[in-house]
C-alpha cells in the first residue's frame, strides 16, 4: 500500500503523519545551495523521508507547552509554547524590551516545516538512526602499518545541527537513554 501523506495543519489532527507535503520540501529546496538530493528524489522517497524526519523530530526533541489536543497525532500544534521572538512590551521610560506570548496553539510554525524539509533531505542522502561507519573500533591497523582509531562517544546525532537550529526556539534535544547530568555539589 503506497504511503499517504497528512500534513498537520493546526488543528490537532489524530492521523497526521507529517509537518511537510513535497510541495513544502520543493519550495524550501528552491534556495538550499545544496538540494541535489532532494531534487533527484522521486516523490516516493520524498514522501518517505518527510513522514521518517516528522517521527524522528517528534521523538528526538521535547517541545515547550504541552500538545493542543490529546487525540492529536504529532507534537505540533502546541499550547503555550513560548514564542521568543514576540514582544511583550516595553517598560515605560526604558529601553527594556520584554519577550513574552506564546505560539499559536492552532498552527505548526515554519520553522518546524522547514527543519522537516531539511531532515528529509538528508535521510535521502543517509540514514542517520543507523549505526556510522566504524563504530565500535578502537584501533585498527592495517597491511601497510596505518592505524584508524575511532572514538566511540563522537557520534553523529540523529536531527542534524541545521534542523536542530531551526527547532532551538521551540524545546530542546532529548538526552539519549544512560546518560545523565552530572552535578557537582
Amino acid at each position: 500500500m503506497a504511503l499517504v501523506l497528512i500534513k498537520e495543519d493546526g488543528t490537532g489532527l489524530g492521523n497526521a503523519n507529517t509537518y511537510a507535503l513535497v510541495a513544502d520540501g520543493d519550495a524550501y529546496h528552491e534556495a538550499h545551495l545544496y538540494a541535489t538530493a532532494w531534487t533527484a528524489a522521486s516523490t516516493p522517497n520524498k514522501e518517505a523521508a518527510l513522514a521518517m524526519a516528522t517521527r524522528l523530530i517528534d521523538e528526538e526533541f521535547q517541545f515547550n507547552g504541552f500538545k493542543a489536543s490529546s487525540s492529536q497525532a504529532l507534537q505540533w500544534p502546541r499550547g503555550r509554547c513560548p514564542d521568543p521572538d514576540a514582544l511583550q512590551g516595553f517598560i515605560a521610560l526604558s529601553p527594556l524590551v520584554l519577550p513574552g506570548g506564546y505560539m499559536a496553539s492552532d498552527k505548526v510554525p515554519t520553522r518546524v516545516v522547514q527543519a522537516t524539509c531539511e531532515m528529509a533531505r538528508e535521510l535521502l542522502i543517509v540514514d542517520r538512526t543507523g549505526p556510522p561507519a566504524g563504530e565500535g573500533i578502537a584501533m585498527q591497523r592495517n597491511a601497510d602499518l596505518s592505524e584508524i582509531s575511532y572514538n566511540k562517544k563522537d557520534r553523529r546525532p540523529i536531527i542534524t545541527c541545521a534542523a536542530q537550529n531551526l527547532l532551538c526556539k521551540y524545546g530542546r534535544l532529548l538526552k539519549k537513554p544512560g546518560m545523565m547530568r552530572l552535578v557537582r555539589s
